[in-house]
């Protein structure tokens, strides 16, 4: 019998329906392997990433026993061949590439494959084997032609998920949605200790292992994380595309300066990084060297959106006046920058080069001006933009000489919904937008928080291009066309406890040619009763809950 999509992606059947296949031709010869698999070594799921026209990377990594402490998964020191199949069905009765790899145990035993040459504009599913284990399935498309201007992009975009700050089931609201690309804007896990950061009321689940520093300790962290079923979900129905924030190494880092003075911070990022690139979906242009890693990059969606994904941490001048929220003189410096100029001076040339109907950047930190002082000073958050005014705006005027048609900022890290207005002049509110940005809440990062009935912060009255705020964990899912962007902020009411039902809090209209944000007149009242998704196949209607701060 035929398996559904949402039962085969949501549900865990995949293995099951995988394992009905009996024959696994091997494509090629890989590395000696001697010693059978004592258990499923797909505990960490499946993941694709960074789709192109003709391709996309396909992940996975083996680890019979996730959590060991010496990050190595339960896994021999040997490579093991893994064999893969790519399938125009999601009964993988039509297959169209298969083949052979090693995992190997120098890569912490996962696997890339990264392929092209295949036909735009697809959906396609793959799985793999190890032995006589099979994998869950996976989903996964090609992005359309390089010419194709039209269609319509369902694209969610997530970041901030604190393992022990609660449950991971915005990911699984996130994966029943059926994106077709999916963003992380970074902290995709955390680096603490257990009983180290903490929320009101006490963490629900733990960290195993102690704070992270060698490779050993990310690997395990990593695992820990991919080994949540939830966020397993996200990944398997849909393609990726991910950059790293802090937590992925330690809080706050800026280039090669740590947040409190440490001779081994080096070694740490080498090791963290080495980590990352093994447990993401990133092609090996992405392949570290030392504490290097070439994370900035494109993807284009034919010419509907172009996605410019940034690193504001590996290039930036390290934070002024100390961090904080600070009237700090660093923060206008025209010699300083969060990008770095070589990575400035690739933006500023995508931009002159885009033919996008809708330029889009993926980053990590708040860009348009967030003043938490009512009065004349400027007290504003120097890990932001807002820390590097002159490299904001040589940016902003960037795209705006260019005549970029339709420039979006989508931001993840302050654990809340944003939407704002971006400006040239934030000292003058009269001053015409020039760009848009997106913020989304954490998955659970701060824990519940709690809705804000009026959807405005305390800092919007002298702040007005701020527009909304939400301080509800979730999402953002948007719906990308040539004549608008669409995004519907997701919210749960709790993250402390499993299985909360996801609502739109609010929805914003971004028109073509029209920079700022338009709010549709549907969204839920705040305070009454909308429908929430329970995560069943259907919908019904319950009590929304308020949670307190």
């Amino acid at each position: 019998m035929a398996v559904s999509r949402r039962t085969l992606l949501l549900s865990g059947a995949a293995a099951g329906a995988a394992t009905a296949v009996t024959t696994w031709p091997l494509a090629a010869s890989a590395a000696p392997y001697r010693g059978p698999l004592r258990s499923d070594p797909f505990t960490l799921g499946v993941a694709s990433g960074d789709p192109d026209h003709d391709g996309f990377v396909l992940w996975t990594r083996l680890a019979p026993t996730p959590l060991a402490e010496d990050g190595l998964g339960g896994m021999p020191s040997r490579d093991v061949p893994v064999q893969w199949e790519l399938a125009a069905d999601e009964g993988f009765r039509r297959i169209v590439r298969r083949g052979v790899v090693a995992a190997r145990a120098a890569a912490g035993h996962t696997v890339h494959v990264e392929l092209n040459g295949l036909l735009p504009a697809r959906e396609y599913f793959y799985r793999f084997k190890a032995e006589r284990y099979v994998s869950p399935a996976g989903r996964t498309r090609t992005a359309p032609p390089p010419w194709a201007t039209g269609g319509t992009l369902a694209m969610s975009f997530v970041s901030c998920s604190q393992y022990e700050h609660g449950y991971f089931t915005a990911y699984r609201r996130l994966a029943e949605d059926e994106p077709e690309l999916i963003l992380h804007l970074g902290d995709y896990q955390y680096e603490y200790a257990p009983d180290t950061y903490n929320i009101p009321g006490g963490n629900p689940r733990d960290h195993e292992g102690p704070e992270t520093v060698t490779l050993a300790n990310y690997r395990q962290r990593h695992a820990q994380y991919k080994s949540d079923p939830d966020l397993q979900a996200a990944h398997a129905v849909a393609p990726w595309a991910v950059v790293f924030d802090d937590h992925e190494i330690e809080n706050n880092w800026a280039d090669e300066v740590p947040e409190q003075p440490d001779p081994s911070f080096l070694a740490r990022r080498a090791a963290a990084f080495q980590a990352y690139y093994e447990n993401m979906p990133l092609r090996r242009t992405s392949i570290p060297r030392g504490i290097d890693m070439q994370l900035y990059r494109r993807l284009h969606w034919g010419r509907l959106a172009t996605f410019h994904m940034l690193d504001t941490r590996q290039f930036r001048d390290d934070q002024g006046c100390g961090d904080g929220y600070k009237d700090c003189p660093a923060a206008l410096d025209p010699a300083r920058s969060i990008t770095g100029a070589e990575q400035e001076a690739w933006l500023l040339d995508g931009f002159n080069r885009s033919t996008a109907r809708w330029d889009i950047l993926g980053q990590q930190v708040f860009f348009g001006q967030r003043d938490n002082n009512s009065g004349p000073a400027t007290v504003v958050s120097m890990d932001s933009w807002d820390g590097y005014a002159a490299s904001r705006d040589r940016i902003t005027r960037g795209w705006v000489d260019a005549g970029v048609r339709n420039p979006v900022v989508l931001t993840g890290d302050v654990h809340a919904h944003w939407a704002d207005e971006l400006k040239l002049d934030y000292a003058d509110p009269t001053s015409r937008t020039v760009g848009t940005e997106l913020v989304c809440s954490s998955i659970t990062s701060t824990g519940d928080g709690a809705d804000v009935p009026t959807g405005t912060h305390p800092w919007t009255p002298w702040n007005p291009h701020l527009r909304f705020y939400n301080n509800q964990r979730g999402y953002v899912r948007t719906k990308i066309t040539k004549d608008a962007l669409t995004a519907d902020f997701q919210v749960l009411p709790y993250v402390t406890r499993p299985g909360a039902p996801v609502h739109t809090r609010a929805t914003f209209v971004i028109e073509d040619r029209v920079p700022g944000l338009h709010q549709t007149a549907d969204n839920p009242t705040p305070g009454g009763n909308p429908a929430l998704r329970t995560g069943d196949l259907g919908s019904e209607t319950v009590r929304q809950e308020t949670e307190r701060p």
